[in-house]
């Protein structure tokens, strides 16, 4: 959910009711001498008010489990879950006079206060990580489909340098039709290393664009090759296999572009389309770990916001039927 001008509206509420709220907690602190208390009549309203809000705020999650339900439109549900669960915390701040009091009250309000703030942190990163994404990620797939696709970018970067290379028994995929997931939708249609090699970069193009003309590749000697294959076995396979976990120096744009660019001082003329192509697949392989932990970044932090928000009601429900019992 971006943070747009169609929250302009939610946001002048919640400012205005932040400006009523706050004017009313001043006259009712300088209209008692004794200090603010929660269980007062003015307490109790800020109470209340934060209370509710807490409870439309964890409503968002019954709303999604039915989407059914024709309560509301979802993207209203959103914006109320976001603002008025950002209210929740003064005003509860006001119910308590700013004092945080004994054991549960304690507890009540430093989970507030956390999961509030990580509510933050996830508005802040459903803002920004989708717009990377979009400007990061020209290649973005399904999140899902992301390990198969790396077993295609292996599979195919042994057919590239088994085209030029002579066969090296790496392991091959039984299907001759190779087809990738959502960006990496291009058809992949390689045959023995004999048959002329379609460059990676010229594919991932997309499907539309027009592909560019194949050059002839002819097999390297042993000699000639070793370079490439030392590389390959070294750095490119490893990557490819265990990602910018286990192998930095292809992780990294730029000093993979310039060991590319050495390997290519190494080779003859005739290997520069096969290098591109390996360049290709490395630059694929890096924007699906840099989408991995976009995606880890953009849901990692509910797992901490949802079940302190469960605690902070469950709490919540137990702190104002003890403080009505004893009142």
């Amino acid at each position: 959910m971006r943070i747009d001008r169609t929250h302009r509206n939610w946001a002048i509420g919640s400012s205005g009711i932040i400006v009523i709220a706050g004017v009313a907690y001043a006259v009712y602190s300088a209209g008692s001498p004794q200090g603010t208390r929660g269980g007062s009549s003015a307490g109790l309203v800020f109470g209340v008010l934060g209370f509710g809000f807490m409870i439309f705020a964890a409503l968002l999650g019954a709303r999604k489990r039915v989407p059914t339900w024709r309560i509301g439109r979802a993207q209203a549900w959103m914006r109320g879950h976001l603002w008025l669960g950002l209210l929740s915390l003064p005003m509860i701040l006001f119910h308590g006079g700013f004092h945080f009091g004994g054991l549960l009250t304690s507890v009540l309000m430093w989970l507030l206060m956390v999961t509030v703030f990580s509510g933050i942190l996830g508005a802040a990163l459903q803002h920004f990580v989708p717009s990377r994404m979009t400007s990061d990620l020209p290649l973005e797939t399904i999140y899902d489909e992301i390990g198969h696709v790396r077993s295609l970018l292996r599979e195919e970067a042994g057919r590239a340098m088994e085209s030029i290379c002579g066969v090296l028994n790496l392991e091959k995929r039984s299907s001759v039709e190779l087809q990738r997931a959502g960006g990496f939708s291009a058809q992949r249609a390689i045959a023995a290393s004999s048959v002329p090699l379609r460059t990676s970069a010229a594919v991932s193009a997309g499907a539309s664009a027009a592909v560019a003309p194949v050059l002839e590749i002819h097999l390297l000697t042993q000699e000639q090759s070793a370079p490439l294959r030392k590389f390959y076995f070294d750095e490119l396979q490893p990557y490819l296999k265990a990602g910018s976990r286990q192998r930095a120096l292809l992780s990294d744009a730029k000093r993979a572009s310039g060991a590319f660019a050495s390997l290519r001082t190494l080779l003859p003329l005739s290997a520069d389309g096969v290098i591109a192509d390996l360049e290709g697949i490395c630059d694929e392989a890096r924007q699906l770990t840099l989408q991995e932990r976009m995606h880890r970044w953009l849901h990692g932090w509910l797992l901490v916001h949802i079940p302190l928000s469960l605690a902070l009601i469950l709490l919540g429900a137990v702190h104002a039927v003890m403080a009505l019992r004893y009142s």
